[in-house]
């Protein structure tokens, strides 16, 4: 039977009864090999190769005893073992019923697209799909945490769970923050009301559970903080402090859909310190049709390794017109134009912005920090922008020159 080619890095998707047809042999002797026919054994096979000659044998008609115990006994013989059929990996996309609504996961062309600009992220999933070993903090707005979509990939602090209210049960400085915090009210409950910080984390994680949209991460485990209002402005003191908390928090990747100001030391120093902590901060380039080079733009234009500034582009893998971008200072490009993804209140939308750019390469670092925990921040933006794809329309607008892809960063190629 002749074999199927499984995906590159992919174990194939074995039935339960794990198909097989006939058996591997190894010689120790190449000079045996003519005297392996028999009347019980038929040899259909033989392959040399620079670590050993193989043979793939069956039992004849006549012979429906043990071959590999009479194989085995043979001097002459190194091992013998199932010839497993192996499949390529069926690589289903997800039964979400909005996932086709999703084109900066999977774009086939539509409503005007262009097939292929996207960012290979099903491929991917061949690999990982995720760890919940992997916590995100989305710091923004807040999130929707009893969305259908998130509630299960909410990273609950166990201890304020099961505490009593009014009492810091965990001793963390932080009064009943089952969820997360809110830096903005100073209060345990980081619920989003305005839909921004709850759109984020969406792309993130949101739920592979047939309904809704699909994640880039089918596995994690996100870490809602909230420092911006409910009218979207925050201050830069409570974007310190929750950049403090998601290091307590043992968070390894912070997603920051937000921008504004004046270069700031603080918040510099706070990012440094997510850095020494192995965190990878993820940062929108920003939405003023800028060039980051000349004009900079915080927090995605602090020099400090760990920081990963991300720029925006269409479904037609062009340039996003609001984005930011910068050959120096911008480091790759995800999609960011009508991006569907979750919003307050069990339901669904889309946005614009490199806000929306960013969730889908925090996304890509969980799925990568999923397969290789002990990657470095500065490892880790190092990859992304060595595996991104060339795209013409990208070329020179970012340190990648082109778009951020799942797959290639996986197998780092």
């Amino acid at each position: 039977m002749k074999l199927v080619l499984i995906s590159l890095f992919t174990i194939s998707n074995l039935s339960m009864a794990a198909e097989f047809n006939g058996y591997i042999v190894k010689y120790k002797n190449t000079l045996f090999m003519n005297n392996l026919v028999s009347s019980k054994i038929s040899v259909q096979k033989n392959v040399n190769t620079g670590f050993g000659t193989f043979a793939k044998v069956s039992p004849t008609n006549e012979f429906v005893g043990d071959i590999v115990s009479e194989l085995k006994k043979n001097p002459d013989i190194e091992y013998v073992e199932p010839n497993w059929i192996i499949k390529l990996s069926s690589n289903d996309l997800p039964k979400d019923t909005a996932f086709k609504k999703q084109w900066g996961l999977k774009n086939t062309g539509s409503s005007g697209g262009k097939a292929g600009e996207d960012i290979n992220v099903t491929k991917a999933w061949d690999i990982t799909q995720g760890s919940k070993d992997v916590k995100i903090a989305v710091i923004d707005t807040g999130i929707d945490y009893t969305h259908p979509d998130l509630k299960n990939q909410i990273d609950v602090n166990l201890a304020e769970l099961n505490g009593k209210p009014g009492v810091d049960d965990d001793g963390n400085g932080f009064i009943d923050d089952v969820y997360g915090y809110n830096f903005s009210a100073k209060s345990g409950d980081p619920m989003d009301g305005h839909g921004h910080g709850t759109h984020c984390a969406g792309v993130i994680g949101a739920e592979h559970n047939q309904q809704g949209i699909a994640g880039v991460m089918a596995n994690v485990k996100i870490v809602p903080i909230k420092f911006l209002s409910d009218d979207g402005s925050g201050e830069e003191i409570d974007a310190v402090a929750a950049i403090d908390y998601a290091i307590k928090r043992g968070v390894k990747v912070m997603s920051n859909s937000w921008g504004g100001g004046e270069k700031s030391q603080a918040l510099e120093d706070a990012i440094k310190k997510a850095d020494e902590a192995g965190i990878v901060f993820v940062a929108a380039a920003g939405n003023e049709y800028a060039n980051n080079d000349s004009t900079e733009s915080y927090p995605a234009n602090y020099d400090v390794i760990n920081v990963v500034s991300v720029g925006a582009f269409t479904n037609k893998g062009s340039k996003a017109s609001f984005s930011n971008y910068g050959s120096h200072s911008v480091h790759v490009f995800a999609p960011g134009q009508d991006i569907y993804s979750t919003v307050n209140k069990g339901g669904y939308a889309s946005m614009s912005g490199t806000s929306m750019a960013t969730p889908h390469v925090s996304g890509v670092v969980g799925l990568l920090l999923s397969k290789e925990p002990n990657l470095s921040p500065f490892e880790i933006r190092e990859r992304l922008i060595k595996t991104s794809t060339d795209n013409s329309k990208l070329s020179g607008l970012s340190q990648s020159g082109g778009r951020v892809d799942a797959y290639r960063a996986l197998i780092n190629q």
